[in-house]
């Protein structure tokens, strides 16, 4: 199952139209060697896959992308209901498929399938679930485009982004998990809600753990260049640790907050996977709190543990880590959320 019927093959006989359509110039020359045909691979399309694949098409990140999922109507459903936009939309070939053969020559994997939580059911279990459904995604990936990028947006995402760099054989930089990225832009959208600015002149992360145990680095919060903290001490403003805690609890509750609203989280989660496409595909070189391999930044080195960071990301994946400075006490909640992860991949087995 791949791309509808081309309109280009309607003349009697199947005769393809395309090519009596155009008359051909004289004495061409081949396309250029150096045009990029930039191809994205989304694995799920769920809520948040589709939310994803949306974004994707609408913000011109892809001359190809390839749809996969388990469940053949429901795929092609999706596949179509993308291409009948064409009209409205940059020009992207669009394909899809349950075999993994359609994703061959990516240079970007958005993993987003991963199994439902059944009631009752422990987080282990749901995790072991978790694994093995990678098993069955990561190899065929890893084996049909071995120089992509992998991006983990399945949660748990920091654990799962570990699975994925173990399953794949892929360099640590080139295996990335969607991490705090969205987490950090809830953050800066409270702080600016707060503030009454623009949440893009507001600079603050949330690092570690996606999760309960993700550490906000007020210490190197800033808003137009200014740091708020060391700006409201020097002004003698008085602010409590209280009220900065209420904020971060506000940013890990607000994912919950929107599931039992709407039943799922997908714009937000779209718009970020997007945000981190552009920024490998196109060499930014913007700073993302992304899950990446931790081992041996700001003092964790207990085995192999992937949490967010700010990462540079480029063509090449991870780029490096920003060395931003933290307190003692954020350095201590982040050792102690990586342990937190670590703890749980103990029990994998992997």
């Amino acid at each position: 199952m791949q791309k509808s019927a081309s309109a280009s093959s309607l003349g009697p006989g199947g005769l393809d139209l395309s090519q009596i359509f155009f008359k051909p110039i004289q004495n061409t020359s081949p396309p250029s060697p150096t045009k990029r045909h930039t191809k994205i691979s989304v694995i799920g399309t769920g809520n948040v896959g589709m939310a994803i694949a949306q974004t994707i098409l609408t913000q011109d990140l892809a001359d190809e992308l390839a749809l996969v999922d388990a469940i053949p109507d429901k795929l092609r459903g999706e596949m179509l209901d993308l291409q009948h936009a064409a009209a409205f939309l940059p020009r992207t070939k669009i394909l899809a498929s349950t075999d993994y053969s359609v994703t061959v020559g990516s240079d970007l994997c958005i993993v987003t399938a991963g199994a439902r939580q059944i009631a009752g059911e422990s987080r282990l279990n749901l995790l072991q679930r978790n694994v093995a459904m990678f098993q069955g995604i990561i190899p065929p990936l890893a084996q049909y485009s071995p120089d992509a990028i992998l991006m983990i947006v399945s949660n748990p995402v920091d654990v799962l982004t570990y699975v994925a760099w173990k399953l794949s054989g892929f360099p640590s930089n080139r295996v990335i998990g969607s991490g705090t990225n969205l987490d950090s832009s809830r953050f800066r959208f409270l702080i600016a809600d707060h503030l009454d600015v623009n949440a893009q002149d507001v600079q603050a992360y949330i690092v570690g753990e996606h999760g309960d145990s993700s550490v906000a680095l007020w210490s190197s919060i800033s808003v137009g260049g200014v740091p708020v903290l060391s700006f409201l001490e020097k002004q003698q403003i008085p602010y409590e640790k209280d009220a900065l805690e209420k904020i971060h609890k506000a940013v890990v509750e607000s994912a919950y907050e929107v599931i039992s609203l709407k039943g799922y989280t997908s714009w937000a989660i779209g718009y970020s996977a997007a945000n981190l496409a552009r920024s490998i595909l196109r060499d930014q070189r913007k700073i993302h709190p992304v899950s990446v391999l931790a081992n041996g930044f700001y003092g964790i080195g207990d085995g192999d543990v992937f949490l967010s960071l700010p990462a540079q990301l480029g063509r090449g994946g991870v780029l490096g880590v920003t060395n931003v400075h933290l307190t003692d006490e954020e350095a201590q909640r982040l050792r102690n959320s990586a342990k937190t992860i670590s703890e749980v991949q103990s029990q994998l087995g992997l």
